[in-house]
């Protein structure tokens, strides 16, 4: 390869280049000449700035409300996804709609709520005092056009800015809205934001409320599913915020009488909670409370408005704040704030007049204030927690006595352990010099980039899998944890196991969440091991990890299982790559006779001009679901605990042999 150099004194480049290399300079000049690259050009005046910065009147442009929506989705719903992660787009358009039924609830209209999913299309409908007929139109397709602007018709809302079921409108392909009010009805039709039909008033026997069907458009959502644990997971946050509300989900019924109170008995068993249930509700402020005798980290839901702030927020933190305060006042002892919190699991709901949330997805309060210029949240909550609960402590002694001696055992436990944690974390500093296991991406959960919810953590095993992996993955949003063979069985260890584990112990460091999930660096936890037995094991293995330290991380819908393909069939024109027996069946019938065909017996195997296409926009996740917390520890004791003569049998009875039908498919 020959060096060139600048061939006159006119440039004002000089350098020394391999042939057919740009130039490196500041100046972000392009050529004009005939041979292609300036350090050839013989006249430096045709040196020019590139087309794609020219500035000019034909550089602005302007949107119709559905376009902006649709060129940028991510500001009004999130992210998007296929359906397989619980905060995925297609359901918060659900819950757009179904948060303005709710307001009506709330404000004393309309005790039913019916949602029905068929074939993709979702059908909403209140029995509240339905939307005003001759404002339909501009309701469901005008920006910023609402009654929620006016807090006397709407108090303490949840939709504020006159955008959900726009945004709804314009990101489906098919949406009607149908209001009927006092013996009319009135109804409007769109296709992604476009009108197809005119409003018209006609007479109707229904009574009162708002219908909603659409039907997520896959020009921007792709191929999608609905789960239904999802679903009905919001559904109950719904009902156990608003007690005598009954939502009907495909037939199947939902309604709580207790409120917070059934939320966290439903999610923790007698026997997990060290005391009674702590429930106190107060005007505008709710909250319930007890220790877990079997997880350690600290696990918290809270709520505003009936919106689920999975983030957290000011009313959050004033709230662990007002109960570690309370607890040292009334035991007057200095505990130190994370003995007292350790183990706690609490559910709180407040309702604040016009929330500030930090984006439309309302994930995180931002408010400061109960209502503008009033009271702040802080006093507000920290008065009613030390006020109700001191009284509690001080009627309940027995609860008193058992929270006392779980907050010793803690501080014990935690003075136990540090000096493990401190060897672990000067180990952790010495590793992330020169950690091999991680390779780390650039945008992080716990940011406010706009891709935070993007963030990804694979967990591999090996360095074949997770070299395929690291080499096609994108280094923006997706990062790369190589484990060393199998894990330890950590079910039944303490949590001292966690520290002394290396494995375990830059495992917890990668993730940030030794102090909980505040700080929590993926937003995706994607395990992805072999389709084989070994893999199927390593993937108990972490799991039990994670139930049994960190079960928030399972519950908040943060673990997943990455699918990849078993088989590739491909001929001489087209390549298919086959998840199951099933799908290889059909593309080797597809694809006709002798076609090649490849078993993938791990993802070392996969190449990674391959792997990247399986990591993609199109990677397909199994979610690891949870039917109920309260069966965690059932679980990992027979799974996982000692090898019971019913476990033997579990195994024998469900023993699968797998053949071949590699010949039955092939016609000779």
């Amino acid at each position: 390869m020959k060096t060139l150099k600048a061939a006159t004194k006119r440039c004002r480049f000089t350098f020394s280049r391999e042939e057919n290399e740009l130039p490196k300079t500041k100046y972000p000049y392009l050529c004009q000449g005939n041979r292609g690259c300036c350090f050839r050009c013989n006249n430096p005046q045709q040196l020019i700035k590139p087309m794609s910065e020219t500035y000019s009147n034909e550089s602005i442009k302007t949107l119709e409300w559905n376009e902006h929506i649709r060129l940028r989705p991510g500001m009004y719903i999130g992210k998007l996804g296929d359906g397989a992660s619980q905060d995925d787009g297609i359901y918060v358009l659900i819950k757009e709609i179904l948060d303005n039924s709710i307001d009506e609830f709330m404000m004393g209209y309309g005790k039913e709520i019916t949602l029905n999913i068929e074939n993709n299309q979702v059908t909403i409908r209140d029995y509240g005092r339905g939307i005003p007929l001759g404002k339909l139109a501009a309701c469901v397709s005008r920006i910023n056009t609402g009654a929620k602007y006016d807090s006397k018709v709407f108090k303490k809302s949840v939709g504020l800015n006159g955008v959900g079921s726009k945004a709804v409108n314009a990101l489906s392909s098919y949406f009607k809205a149908q209001s009927v009010r006092d013996g009319e009805t009135c109804t409007v039709a769109y296709a992604q934001g476009n009108l197809t039909q005119e409003e018209t008033i006609t007479l109707s026997p229904e009574p009162n409320g708002t219908c909603i069907t659409f039907v997520p458009d896959q020009e921007i959502f792709g191929e999608y599913r609905f789960i239904p644990e999802y679903i009905e997971k919001l559904l109950w946050n719904y009902c156990y915020l608003n007690t005598g509300l009954t939502i009907t989900f495909n037939g199947k019924k939902f309604h709580s009488k207790n409120g917070l109170y059934d939320l966290l008995s439903n999610n923790i068993t007698e026997s997990e909670a060290l005391y009674p249930i702590i429930h106190i509700i107060e005007d505008d402020f709710e909250f319930a409370l007890t220790h877990s005798s079997r997880q350690y980290g600290e696990e918290y839901y809270s709520f505003v408005n009936g919106q689920h702030t999975t983030s957290g927020g000011t009313h959050l933190s004033a709230f662990k704040e007002a109960f570690a305060r309370t607890v040292k006042d009334f035991y007057k002892k200095d505990f130190d704030t994370h003995d007292i919190r350790q183990s706690l699991i609490a559910v709180i709901s407040i309702k604040v007049s016009e929330p500030v949330f930090e984006s439309q997805t309302k994930t995180k309060l931002g408010s400061l204030h109960m209502e503008p210029k009033g009271q702040t949240i802080r006093s507000y909550v920290g008065a009613l927690v030390q006020k109700h609960l001191d009284n509690y402590l001080h009627i309940n002694q027995e609860t008193a006595e058992i929270l006392q001696k779980k907050i010793v055992q803690s501080e014990k436990e935690r003075k136990e352990i540090a000096g493990i944690k401190k060897l672990a974390k000067e180990s952790v500093k010495k590793a992330s010099l020169h950690n091999k296991k991680l390779r780390d991406c650039r945008v992080h959960y716990h940011t406010n980039h706009e891709k935070r919810l993007e963030s990804t953590l694979f967990i591999t095993e090996g360095d074949s899998a997770s070299g395929s992996i690291t080499k096609s993955r994108d280094v923006n949003t997706q990062a790369v944890f190589s484990l060393k063979g199998k894990p330890l069985n950590s079910y039944g260890k303490s949590k001292k196991i966690v520290y002394q584990n290396d494995e375990f112990n830059l495992l917890q460091t990668a993730l940030n969440i030794e102090e909980g999930l505040d700080n929590l660096r993926y937003n995706n936890i994607i395990i992805a091991t072999d389709a084989d037995v070994d893999g199927m094991h390593i993937r108990l293995l972490l799991l039990t990890f994670f139930l049994e330290f960190y079960p928030d991380l399972v519950k908040s819908g943060h673990i997943y299982i990455l699918q990849t393909p078993l088989f590739r069939v491909r001929n001489k024109k087209e390549t298919r790559y086959c998840y199951s027996e099933k799908e290889r069946i059909e593309a080797i019938s597809k694809l006709g006779k002798n076609p090649e065909i490849t078993r993938f017996k791990g993802l070392g195997e996969i190449s990674p001009g391959e792997f990247k296409h399986f990591i993609g926009p199109k990677m397909r996740l199994e979610p690891v679901l949870l039917q109920s917390s309260s069966q965690i520890s059932e679980i990992l004791a027979f799974y996982m605990g000692k090898n019971t003569p019913e476990r033997q049998l579990f195994i024998i009875d469900n023993l699968r042999v797998e053949e071949n039908q590699l010949e039955e498919a092939i016609p000779l």
